[in-house]
């Protein structure tokens, strides 16, 4: 074995101790040469927004009317053109005439045979009236001419009914819509015996306007009733919920509607209570049956603290999050509390406090307890606005 002299290891020892140094040395100017992380923030500030709720709903038409056939007859054109808009008294159908102009010609001939009875019977009544008072005839048969002659008058307004009936039943051989609306597809062809009590023709919807019903729970809407009873919310001057429609794509339909009614009642199934609205729809586009989603403003919360839709995160358990920069400068992950969406943001109704700064973008690029460099967020809040919970 070799063995080092004295003077050697003295030099050696001295050179490690040395580079030992100048690694912890070293090792805080590393740390303090790591640059923060910038972010972009919102302050959040209080401010009165709307209470909104998201609902379910679906379109139905205005008003809903089946045309039917109101004789039986055999259909022999259909005049007015599928899918299109009719107005009322618009002819739809023509039906086989020749049986009901038969019927009008025979109850015409009666009521000319009762006119002519009724002549007769009432000169023989004049005449034995003028009889009995010179006592030229019996009583018995002066009252027998007076009977005959309103038994007489009865045949003769009983002929002028059927004649009526008889002349309408040939005016319903034109089958004319009774509103103005859309019409539907043909239920029946040229050819067809149709009745009145088993065959609908066709069928005509106004959809414009349209309403929409949506359903509410019951809970819900007892909890914003004693809200604004206690003056935690505000109702809204007008007394009027502000209602709006969102397609499934996020799309806010540009025609507000109008909340007509909510039932007095609660579904026994569902626990629900049914809120009609009444939404005007000049370019056809809401369709019944169509399903919706309706935002309805039905009070206002003051001091409500609001954040970018973008901001909010969610964990492994679907919880809502935010990133805030606590007041060392550092990033700070909370759970919050969600309300609604009102214009692209959402109300916080627990986890943050006025003055907090929420990391709207950058928050990718951190974890939590990273320091970051905070900037006001200049990014424009989305055009889409919707509803629901938290």
């Amino acid at each position: 074995m070799r063995i080092l002299s004295k003077g050697t290891g003295t030099w050696l020892l001295a050179c490690a101790c040395f580079t030992l140094a100048g690694c912890s040395d070293e090792e805080p100017a590393r740390k303090a040469a790591v640059p923060k992380t910038g972010v972009a923030v919102v302050e959040v500030k209080p401010e009165k927004l709307p209470v909104v709720a998201e609902l379910p709903g679906r379109v139905s038409p205005m008003v809903t009317a089946e045309v039917r056939p109101r004789i039986t007859g055999i259909v022999l054109r259909r005049v007015f053109e599928q899918g299109a808009t009719v107005r009322e008294g618009d002819l739809l159908y023509v039906i086989d005439s020749e049986p009901f102009r038969t019927k009008v010609a025979s109850a015409r001939a009666t009521l000319d045979s009762a006119l002519a009875a009724q002549v007769l019977a009432s000169k023989k009544a004049d005449r034995q009236r003028q009889l009995l008072t010179t006592q030229a005839t019996s009583a018995q048969d002066a009252d027998s001419a007076v009977a005959a002659l309103a038994q007489s008058n009865s045949d003769v307004e009983k002929a002028r009914a059927d004649l009526r009936a008889a002349e309408l039943d040939l005016q319903y051989t034109e089958v004319r819509a009774p509103i103005t609306g859309s019409i539907g597809r043909a239920l029946v062809t040229e050819g067809a015996l149709v009745s009145p009590t088993s065959d609908v023709m066709a069928v005509i919807r106004q959809i414009d306007p349209v309403y929409a019903d949506f359903m509410q729970p019951a809970g819900n809407l007892i909890a914003l009733k004693t809200a604004v009873a206690d003056g935690r919310l505000q109702a809204d001057a007008s007394g009027s919920a502000i209602l709006k429609l969102v397609s499934t794509g996020g799309e806010l339909y540009p025609h507000d509607g109008r909340l007509l009614f909510s039932e007095a009642s609660v579904s026994a199934a569902t626990g629900q209570v049914i809120l009609r609205g009444e939404f005007p729809n000049p370019e056809r586009n809401l369709l019944p049956g169509m399903y919706v989603r309706g935002r309805v403003e039905q009070a206002a919360l003051d001091g409500a603290l609001a954040v970018p839709e973008q901001a909010v995160q969610r964990d492994t358990a679907g919880k809502a999050q935010l990133y805030v920069v606590a007041p060392d400068g550092k990033a700070e992950l909370r759970p919050v509390a969600l309300g609604w969406i009102v214009d692209g943001r959402w109300v916080v109704m627990d986890g943050i406090a006025p003055g907090d700064k929420v990391i709207v973008e950058g928050f990718q690029r951190i974890a939590p307890g990273a320091e970051v460099e905070p900037e006001p967020w200049t990014g424009a809040l989305p055009g889409r606005t919707g509803g629901g919970r938290g």
